[in-house]
């Protein structure tokens, strides 16, 4: 019987769960020990950001049951080589202060740049949402794409996502925010 933590796999990629070993193996810049946990190559555009895998360690130690929503690396299966990451920032939250947040998770995913304009994003994110709705019942989506980033915002618009809010993120300024139900 197939679990949350599962492989989620595509007909190019494979979504596969960091967890705390290749987190930590990244976050200490060891890439080959990360390669190999994870079973696919880690390129070292992995530890150009380390910040939002530092904020996932500790909402990790906060929360143990945002382990499946956390990132997974996005892996061309064919090669076995990860060529970004996606993951939702926080599980459903019923008591959400916002009311499209309620009950809705937010995706993230950055496609390395090689890789980009091929239809991987596309296929993580559809795949990564019917995750969401086969094991934990979630079927409303949150984005938060900045205004400059059109082929993210072309994305969200062509999934059916809608402008619900702008908010102002400390780390990547003005963003806008698109919900969906999908």
């Amino acid at each position: 019987m197939p679990s949350a933590s599962d492989d989620i796999i595509t007909e190019r990629l494979t979504l596969r769960l960091l967890g705390n070993e290749v987190r930590n193996a990244c976050l200490a810049a060891d890439l080959a020990k990360a390669s190999q946990l994870l079973g696919a190559a880690v390129p070292e555009a992995f530890l150009e950001h380390p910040s939002s895998l530092q904020h996932e360690q500790q909402q990790l130690a906060a929360n143990t049951h945002y382990a499946p929503w956390s990132s997974r690396a996005i892996i061309l299966t064919g090669e076995m080589k990860a060529i970004g990451l996606i993951r939702f920032h926080a599980a459903p939250d019923l008591n959400a202060s916002k009311e499209y947040m309620k009950g809705a998770v937010e995706v993230g995913y950055q496609i390395l740049a090689p890789y980009r304009r091929k239809g991987y994003a596309r296929e993580a994110v559809t795949a990564a949402f019917d995750w969401a709705r086969t094991y934990f019942h979630v079927n409303r989506f949150i984005a938060s794409v900045s205004p400059d980033n059109l082929p993210s915002m072309n994305l969200v618009q062509s999934l059916g996502f809608t402008k619900v809010d702008e908010v102002m993120d400390e780390i990547d300024g003005m963003e806008y925010v698109y919900s969906c139900n999908y």
